[in-house]
């Protein structure tokens, strides 16, 4: 019985410091609004007519996810060379999700608070991604 114990107390020991860990990635501002922003894209996914989703709603999904997929990755590359290159991939990412937006509002199948909001949370992600390259 006393065995139990130390191993349960060795797991959550384990556990809580794994839930402490953090990625670097995980640190950069751009990342962390590049999630906010996946979830208001996740958002907008789940309120499309299914006659959408496949088309223009997986678009948009894989463009916000390459947001925060290319940070993470470009992050963690040696070289200044690697690091802007996907920093540019993923401010390009931010870009396609807006122009995706665009074609929702123009077929109204977005309200427009939600559309100015996608669009200046995008702008924001871009300037952060801007100060990361130019920081290289």
């Amino acid at each position: 019985m006393g065995e139990s114990v130390i191993i349960e107390t060795r797991n959550q020991s384990t556990e809580t410091r794994m839930s402490d860990f953090k990625f670097d990635f995980e640190n950069l501002k751009a990342y962390q609004k590049s999630l906010e922003f996946i979830d208001k894209i996740f958002g907008i996914y789940k309120k499309l007519d299914s006659q959408y989703t496949y088309s223009i709603g997986s678009n948009l999904i894989r463009a916000g996810l390459s947001i925060a997929n290319n940070l993470a990755e470009g992050n963690g590359k040696q070289s200044k060379r690697e690091r802007k290159r996907y920093f540019n991939i993923a401010s390009d990412s931010a870009r396609e999700c807006v122009s995706v937006i665009n074609v929702l509002k123009r077929q109204r199948l977005i309200e427009d608070n939600l559309y100015h909001e996608i669009r200046i949370d995008a702008r924001e992600i871009t300037s952060i991604i801007r100060g990361l390259i130019d920081s290289q």
